[in-house]
């Protein structure tokens, strides 16, 4: 798994319920499984797991006079770069384009308090394009930062429904230190430039009027319509399953239910065997970040055996290019 995850996929918790239930089929059928009671342990297994196993997102804000509203969905910073000048390719419509349009209706006297979205009378119909609740089903257009051909120099690339923006201006942006909102290996807590901003009740803040910021984001584990989501990995299931089966069996002995001693057991080891081995995967580095690790432990080797004889050629030259 990366540091930060682009590829894990996920599921509904209701989707979750529905593997446990099929497990307590008799207690499913006579309705002794609450699945309101069991969404905070579905939250506290995502917060166990950690960073990892949320999902990497990416935006480009508008600041207008020093602040813009975080996404809904907002959980952690990963880090940003304020945009500036941009090349905008204007892409041509193509192909067939249907567009609806609504009729004006002619005036009609109406009482004081109008349902402006739900007018029956006026034969009015509101269409709101919203992320979270989307009934026209719009597309909302993601950024994305990308090295050059050289691999030295990084553009922002913004793809709009119109037009392809590539940001070639981009500057450092100073984070203060936020321990709930931003990542402790955010590399804008280090960095030194003139322009700053923090976080505070779900807003950007910026010491500069107006500018637009690429952030890259830890998004909360909801889907579009607000449900809770899981990550859908062999690794992982057994211990969102186990939690909640867990949770189902207390739940049953507090309402004075007879449980089986051996179900408690057997539901108690596999919880905590699930658990171990869910947390030792997450935390398990990838291939990438073991060679980033190889490549910064052997350039300290060097700096601290090698870096100082520098000043010393040896018989075949310098050692600084050892």
């Amino acid at each position: 798994m990366a540091g930060y995850n682009y590829t894990l996929k996920y599921r509904t918790f209701d989707d979750l319920v529905s593997d446990v239930a099929m497990d307590f089929e008799k207690f499913d059928i006579e309705g002794m499984i609450q699945p309101q009671t069991l969404i905070k342990i579905a939250r506290k297994v995502n917060y166990d797991l950690g960073l990892r196993i949320y999902q990497t997102k990416e935006v480009i804000l508008e600041v207008e006079k020093g602040f813009v509203k975080l996404p809904d969905d907002f959980y952690v910073f990963n880090f940003g770069l304020i945009c500036g000048e941009y090349e905008e390719k204007v892409l041509l419509p193509q192909g067939t384009h249907v567009e609806e349009r609504m009729l004006t209706p002619e005036y009609q006297w109406q009482p004081a308090t109008i349902d402006t979205c739900t007018d029956q009378q006026a034969n009015i119909t509101c269409h709101v394009c919203n992320a979270s609740t989307d009934p026209c089903n719009c597309t909302v257009p993601v950024p994305c930062v990308q090295l050059d051909c050289k691999g030295n120099e990084y553009t922002l690339v913004q793809t709009l429904t119109y037009a392809t923006r590539t940001y070639k201006f981009l500057r450092p942006l100073k984070m203060l230190a936020n321990p709930m909102s931003i990542d402790c290996d955010c590399p804008n807590l280090y960095w030194d430039s003139p322009y700053s901003a923090w976080i505070k009740d779900g807003y950007l803040y910026t010491n500069f009027p107006t500018g637009k910021v690429y952030m890259n984001y830890q998004g909360n584990l909801q889907d579009d319509n607000g449900n809770l989501l899981v990550p859908d990995h062999e690794r992982l299931n057994e211990y969102y399953e186990y939690a909640l089966k867990k949770r189902i069996l207390e739940n049953l002995i507090m309402n004075g239910e007879v449980v089986n001693q051996m179900q408690i057991q057997l539901i108690e080891d596999g919880h905590r065997r699930a658990r171990n081995d869910a947390r030792s995967f997450v935390s398990t580095p990838n291939f990438a970040e073991l060679k980033k690790l190889f490549e910064a432990n052997r350039k300290a080797q060097y700096y601290k055996y090698f870096d100082m004889f520098r000043s010393y050629p040896g018989p075949y030259g310098s050692y600084r290019n050892i």
